[in-house]
């Protein structure tokens, strides 16, 4: 049986939209910080190639493989997560040391843990369905290997990759009939480790109060929401049309990134915000269709979590962009510009094609 061509197709659409839209966002900034406006649009076309490639590589890869190498693929990415934070190995963006540093290029082994800790639950879900139900013998052995990641991917710190991570084993757990019980205590355990991540680092709470009152601080840490509500803001049905944004003029600091569905809406408006929805709403779909006719447990359970990840990873970011919840530095899937969320995306997406052929 042959892949799932509109699954495969959307996902093409979806990333040469990004590039389209990469180019608008980017050009002014590029033009200012390299003198070249393509700069941006350029690396982000041989990503996305280079992606494809991947894609349909990985979509040719025997499922069973993951299955029989989950052990090795969790170990190789802890082992990227630890090596990462050794001073000299990786390299400091942004405020985070979460990447290995080639030249221009940059990948951050936290990307790679999505999936690969996805790999590693599927698998021991499918053999331990009986012993889920049991809190101790089932769950804590998971949560323990998950919040190793976490505590790792935190001391970068990357929140909202480390925060994916969490909710889409949380996801996979609740699919696989965990007792209820268990998310009512992990969700007070959880207030009680974000105050306490609030209190380990303050700048947390600067994100917290500028999303409650981002004018509170227009000029500091709510600057970056506001300028992206005057994006969206008179936006309207159409928008401004393409190239026509105002906020990319150096108002909206990266509009390239992880704030690039605000240019969406500033220059295709309502129509703009429609069709991306709907794209992502196909990715859904397919998704869970796969996931529904999937003949074993391991493959069913992976292709629902790599769907619930991408899925959720979306709604973060859209969330931030229009001021729902506090920033989190969280990219939107095919669309934000950079290299290793488009190749995970890709590789994710990847195995979800060659789940759809059983």
């Amino acid at each position: 049986m042959k892949f799932d061509k509109i699954l495969f197709f959307t996902i093409l659409v979806l990333g040469v939209f990004g590039i389209i839209m990469i180019y608008s966002a980017s050009s002014i900034w590029a033009s200012f910080k390299f003198q070249d406006a393509f700069h941006y649009v350029k690396y982000q076309s041989i990503f996305f190639i280079i992606g494809i490639i991947i894609m349909i590589i990985v979509s040719k890869i025997p499922i069973s493989f993951y299955y029989k190498n989950s052990n090795k693929i969790l170990l190789l990415c802890i082992i990227l997560l630890i090596l990462v934070l050794i001073p000299g190995i990786g390299s400091i963006r942004n405020g985070s040391r979460s990447w290995f540093g080639i030249g221009s290029f940059g990948i951050q082994p936290s990307e790679a843990c999505k999936i690969g800790l996805l790999i590693f639950v599927s698998k021991y879900l499918s053999n331990s369905e009986e012993d889920i139900k049991s809190i101790f013998r089932g769950v804590i052995p998971i949560l323990f290997i998950t919040f190793v990641i976490f505590g790792l991917i935190m001391l970068q710190p990357d929140f909202g990759t480390g925060f994916i991570i969490v909710c889409s084993i949380l996801a996979l757990l609740f699919i696989a009939g965990c007792p209820i019980s268990f998310f009512i205590f992990g969700g007070v355990v959880g207030v009680i480790g974000v105050i306490l991540l609030i209190l380990i680092a303050p700048y947390r709470m600067d994100r917290i109060t500028s999303f409650i009152n981002p004018w509170s601080d227009a000029l500091g840490t709510g600057f970056q929401i506001i300028q992206s509500l005057y994006a969206i803001g008179p936006s309207g049905l159409l928008g401004m049309g393409y190239l026509n944004s105002i906020q990319k003029h150096f108002y909206l600091p990266e509009p390239q990134t992880d704030f690039i569905f605000s240019i969406i809406c500033e220059e295709f408006g309502i129509i703009g915000v429609i069709f991306v929805l709907t794209l992502f709403g196909i990715i859904l779909f397919r998704g869970i269709k796969i996931s529904i006719n999937c003949s074993d447990s391991f493959s069913k359970y992976l292709s629902f979590g790599i769907t619930f990840q991408l899925l959720f990873q979306t709604a973060l970011n859209l969330m931030v962009v229009v001021g729902l919840i506090p920033v989190t530095g969280v990219t939107l899937p095919f669309l934000s510009y950079g290299g290793s969320s488009l190749w995970i995306s890709m590789i994710s997406m990847g195995i979800l094609l060659n789940i759809s052929k059983t």
